[in-house]
């Protein structure tokens, strides 16, 4: 037996804002999204690197405020890339 993948699943609030700032500044890509009914909150994974992240708007699956630690194996250029224009 051995242990998988770690996923942690972050609150979100807002949509637009956190694909705008998980997709959009950070590089991530969505994989999947997932509403019980068109008017539920919503439930989706972002990825990159062999990093995925779940993001949920339902109330009670996490705790707003989580962090999470992703190693990096070139620190100085993912500086770089956070630091150009966001293009939109």
């Amino acid at each position: 037996m051995k242990f998988g993948a770690v996923i942690p699943i972050f609150r979100c609030f807002d949509e637009a804002k956190a694909k705008e700032f998980y997709c959009g500044f950070l590089g991530f890509q969505v994989d999947f999204e997932h509403r019980f009914a068109p008017d539920a909150p919503l439930y989706f994974q972002v990825s990159r690197d062999g990093v995925a992240l779940h993001l949920s708007e339902h109330h009670g699956d996490v705790t707003p405020g989580s962090t999470v630690r992703i190693e990096v194996d070139d620190i100085e250029a993912l500086h770089g890339e956070l630091l150009r224009p966001v293009v939109s």
